[in-house]
């Protein structure tokens, strides 16, 4: 995957509810937003729906797991991936597919030039 920087600042992520274009699988929801800056930034996010602190941070971690064996991305994209009850229960290849799915559908994903 190509580099990228972290989200952190709720501002960041509130834009990205309210304006992005929001894909979902049952394991996971992503939030797509274009910005100026020109690189990709990532957020992952576990509500307490998920469960307690020790099952929100491992939904953080398989997700983080998925993202790093993501082909390249475009840059230019602000990305929250959302973590769903189901997420804590798949292991990170199967979370890794679905997101490369959703991103491809969103066309985030850089297509190889053959």
């Amino acid at each position: 995957m190509s580099s990228y920087v972290t989200l952190n600042l709720n501002s960041d992520f509130r834009r990205a509810y309210a304006r992005g274009k929001v894909y979902t699988s049952p394991a996971l929801v992503i939030y797509i937003l274009r910005n100026r800056a020109g690189i990709c930034r990532i957020g992952i996010t576990a509500s307490k729906k998920i469960g307690n602190a020790v099952q929100r941070n491992r939904a953080r971690r398989v997700i983080r797991a998925a993202a790093e064996m993501l082909p390249e991305l475009q840059s230019g994209y602000d990305i929250v991936f959302v973590a769903r009850t189901k997420t804590i229960q798949k292991k990170s290849t199967e979370i890794n597919k679905s997101m490369e799915r959703l991103l491809r559908t969103a066309g985030v994903i850089k297509e190889d030039e053959k």
